[in-house]
């Protein structure tokens, strides 16, 4: 039987994972249950991604693309003259605002992002994404304030998954606020 080109295969296979474990969490996934999701044979998953640990690093990196998007698209974070905290704010209130129950993108983008703890292999990709949104603010503010500004936004963005309380836009875009320097002020400059 001629083998059947399939340039999509790849991809239909890591949007396979991503369903899987959002529906059944980590635990749930393997080649066989991603094989079934993505309607191909078994051989397709493990032709493409040798390891699971290969799998969820594939489905890591598509999941990150979603915040680091909205970040480079919103462009009043490129514009000085906007208040970066409110900014980063009503951003951080827009991601969360898909958490209304069952698993969410946000809830499964961070499901994948804290399984670095105990998978090696996907600590690269973690780290990929917060450098990469960290780039991002460093175009309005320093490197090592745009890194805390990204430490914040992934605290405030975990409290509020792991406790249910809903987001507060205006305790972030304060606490935002003190990170960033006041106006007129050197961004680089030593506390």
């Amino acid at each position: 039987m001629a083998r059947r080109y399939d340039p999509e295969r790849r991809r239909r296979i890591i949007e396979a994972a991503i369903r899987v474990v959002g529906r059944s969490g980590i635990a749930g996934l393997s080649h066989r249950s991603v094989a079934a999701e993505a309607d191909v044979p078994l051989g397709s998953t493990t032709y493409h991604f040798k390891t699971l640990d290969e799998l969820l690093v594939a489905a890591l990196r598509r999941t990150n693309e979603g915040f680091a998007k909205a970040v480079a698209a919103h462009g009043g974070l490129e514009d000085p003259r906007t208040d970066l905290a409110a900014e980063l704010a009503g951003l951080l209130g827009q991601w969360l605002g898909s958490a209304d129950g069952g698993p969410t993108g946000v809830e499964l983008e961070y499901e994948l992002y804290l399984a670095a703890l105990r998978r090696p292999a996907l600590r690269p990709v973690a780290a990929e994404w917060c450098e990469d949104v960290a780039a991002l603010l460093s175009r309005r503010t320093d490197p090592v304030t745009a890194r805390a500004l990204v430490a914040l936004m992934d605290g405030i963005c975990l409290q509020a998954l792991l406790t249910g309380t809903p987001y507060d836009e205006e305790y972030a875009r304060e606490m935002l606020g003190r990170i960033l320097p006041r106006h007129g002020e050197d961004a680089g400059a030593p506390l």
